[in-house]
């Protein structure tokens, strides 16, 4: 007998994936559907515009969405803000640790939407000496220390290590890389004046990457325009050039050199989620293996999406890139996918026609490609941004957000130190205790 009045469909991960899978299902809800989405963060983090975060040239509430902005609540949608911590898919339970302790919830059918971890032990030194860019407190904690760096290189006088603290290095050439070397040589320029014991030649960027050129998932001739612009700005950039080791005075190559630069930023390599492990599900690059129909091969009523999934993409037959774009699609084909097994109907497999891809270069400069149609500067930076635009919920926070980066548009990046201290971590003579 065909399940026509669909229960609970739960998913887990309030990021890109599993939000734009949730407006999916809006659009198309079945009468009785219950959605519950469980997530350890109460807002999407669109991951893309850190490296903008990082340089400044947006706020950090500009790169999030409260998640509760984008579930249907008058149809009964619920929002969970807490961790799974055990999943058992015979009896269709999981549970899950929540600010009010631990709940048991009961599932039709389970998402699994909960993105990557960065992965640290890469390279030898990594987990100490390394800052990753993977969520909001990593773009706002490197901002700081740039901004840090800047500060201290003023009070110095030991011209070597002026020159060390002055230099950031970058390490991956892929989006994430580009985007942040870009962002930085952009920010450092425009906030230069406010540091005027700052000598020139005492700010630099470099940016390393293994492979002989950058942005591997464009094309060519895009590729080669993002890195003639860095260069041209100043960043140098290393190709086919490796980081054996990172220590608290900089960066060992694999031909010996070392590279004094006490800010490392790495922007390679993630992990599987702890979940993944906890499910026994297949992971191939940290991705959990799924099946062209996004269901999770070996466990009932299970599916991934996003960038936490290795979704095969039935157009060309090559895995889904881990792109924004491609959790969009991914969603909304998801959504029918489901409401078809809760009918009891065949499922279809995932096909999607890749429709370019974009990366930003810093403030007003960009490369994009657009159904084989490639252009670069000022065109592809607003093409890139209003994709981003476009995917931020509500029109209320859409125009507020258009408004502010257009504003942002003209001005130099915020040199603002913010530290979030509070009243009691200040010392006992200034808080008022034992005085």
């Amino acid at each position: 007998m065909r399940q026509t009045i669909p229960q609970s469909i739960v998913i887990v991960g309030g990021g890109f994936a599993g939000t734009s899978l949730a407006r999916a299902l809006s659009t198309r809800r079945l009468h009785g559907l219950q959605l519950t989405l469980i997530s350890d963060e109460s807002y999407t983090t669109f991951h893309p515009m850190l490296p903008e975060a990082v340089g400044a040239s947006v706020f950090p509430e500009q790169v999030v969405a409260p998640v509760r902005e984008m579930l249907d609540f008058r149809r009964g949608d619920r929002f969970i803000m807490g961790r799974v911590s055990a999943v058992d898919t015979q009896a269709h339970t999981l549970r899950c640790d929540t600010l009010a302790g631990e709940r048991e919830l009961r599932y039709d059918q389970l998402v699994l939407a909960f993105g990557n971890r960065a992965r640290l032990d890469l390279i030898p030194g990594m987990a100490l000496h390394a800052l990753p860019l993977k969520t909001v407190g990593d773009a706002l904690h490197i901002r700081n220390v740039v901004l840090r760096r800047l500060a201290r290189i003023e009070l110095e006088s030991d011209t070597e290590l002026r020159r060390a603290m002055g230099h950031f290095a970058v390490i991956g050439g892929g989006f994430s890389g580009v985007e942040v070397a870009g962002e930085l040589v952009d920010c450092l320029a425009s906030i230069r004046r406010f540091y005027p014991r700052v000598l020139d030649g005492e700010l630099r960027i470099t940016l390393l990457h293994d492979q002989d050129r950058l942005l591997p998932e464009m094309s060519p001739p895009l590729a080669l325009a993002a890195l003639r612009s860095l260069r041209r700005r100043g960043v140098d950039v290393r190709l086919g050039t490796r980081a054996q080791a990172i220590h608290e005075r900089g960066v060992a190559l694999d031909d010996g050199q070392e590279l004094a630069a006490q800010t490392v930023i790495s922007t390679i390599g993630t992990r599987p989620n702890s979940l993944a492990t906890l499910l026994g599900v297949v992971t191939e690059r940290g991705r959990v293996v799924a099946e062209s129909d996004l269901s999770v091969p070996g466990h009932r009523d299970v599916w991934a999406l996003g960038d936490c999934a290795m979704v095969p993409n039935a157009f060309d037959g090559q895995p889904s890139p881990a792109t924004a774009q491609f959790a969009v699609r991914q969603a909304r084909h998801l959504a029918d996918n489901l409401l078809a097994a809760c009918r009891g109907e065949p499922t279809r497999p995932f096909s999607a026609r890749p429709r370019g891809t974009m990366a930003a270069l810093g403030r007003r400069n960009g490369v994009a490609e657009v159904f084989g149609v490639g252009f670069s500067g000022l065109p592809a930076w607003l093409l890139w941004r209003a994709f981003y635009l476009s995917q931020m919920p509500t029109l209320r926070r859409k125009l507020r957000v258009w408004v502010e980066w257009t504003w942002g548009m003209f001005f130099p990046a915020d040199i603002t130190h913010l530290r979030f201290t509070r009243s009691a971590e200040l010392p006992a003579n200034e808080r008022g205790v034992g005085v």
